[in-house]
């Protein structure tokens, strides 16, 4: 998934959304509540999924994190056989609806603020990161995996913009920090090379993956987004444009 899609986190983000579906069909389980709904948190309220508040198919496919790439192709283009793939499958629809199972975003009915819940969370034995974790000013988001960072990068590259970039602007919006603060934060935190993240170094996380730095960069340059930046024959990098 890192080299054809260039989302090494790709088959978590798809998986949080169709394996409890299995397990709701499977044990006829007729609610499902996630957390925030990222295309609130992150994207455009209003848009299909921030109004309605449904996880379904339809949902999944527009802002799930498939990036434009569907399921169905996975056995040609990351060339694996269907059994491979079945938990990443959403469900058939007569199913889901047979059993009348539903999927909902907690953050639909209250004002979802993650610092609030990061403080509760804290008073309930919650543990975060002792520092400030890479390529981001906080330390309580992004402890799950330690390829967390490498998808920011990969974010960065694509979007020209990342993980501060994603805080920083909740923040603003909830007039917890200044914005001419949060830009000059988002210019000395966002878009770093991931050198390493919760202090593993880079080249210890990609050989679990059998992937090499030498490699890793050319599959960083291969998504790098060229409206955004351009390459530098003396530094032998891509820079902003």
């Amino acid at each position: 998934c890192l080299e054809t899609l260039g989302d090494i986190q790709w088959p978590e983000h798809i998986g949080i959304f169709t394996i409890p579906f299995h397990i709701a069909v499977k044990y006829k389980i007729k609610l499902l509540i996630w957390g925030e709904c990222p295309q609130n948190e992150y994207g455009a309220i209003g848009q299909l999924g921030g109004s309605d508040n449904v996880l379904d198919r339809r949902w999944m496919e527009e802002f799930g994190g498939l990036n434009g790439f569907r399921i169905s192709d996975a056995e040609i283009i990351l060339d694996l056989p269907k059994n491979k793939i079945l938990p990443f499958i959403y469900p058939e629809d007569e199913d889901i609806k047979k059993l009348g199972v539903k999927g909902i975003f907690l953050g639909y009915y209250f004002p979802w603020d993650e610092y609030s819940n990061y403080v509760v969370s804290l008073a309930k034995g919650f543990t975060c990161f002792e520092n400030t974790c890479e390529n981001s000013i906080v330390n309580y988001v992004g402890l799950d995996s330690y390829h967390v960072g490498i998808h920011d990068y990969f974010k960065y590259l694509k979007f020209g913009f990342s993980r501060a970039s994603d805080h920083l602007a909740m923040y603003v919006r909830r007039g917890v920090i200044d914005r001419d603060v949060a830009v000059s934060l988002v210019k000395s935190n966002d878009g770093l090379y991931p050198k390493s993240y919760l202090g593993k170094d880079l080249n210890e996380i990609l050989k679990r993956i059998g992937v090499t730095i030498d490699e890793f960069n050319i599959i960083c340059n291969n998504f790098t987004n060229t409206e955004l930046f351009e390459y530098d024959n003396d530094t032998q990098d891509f820079v902003r444009r």
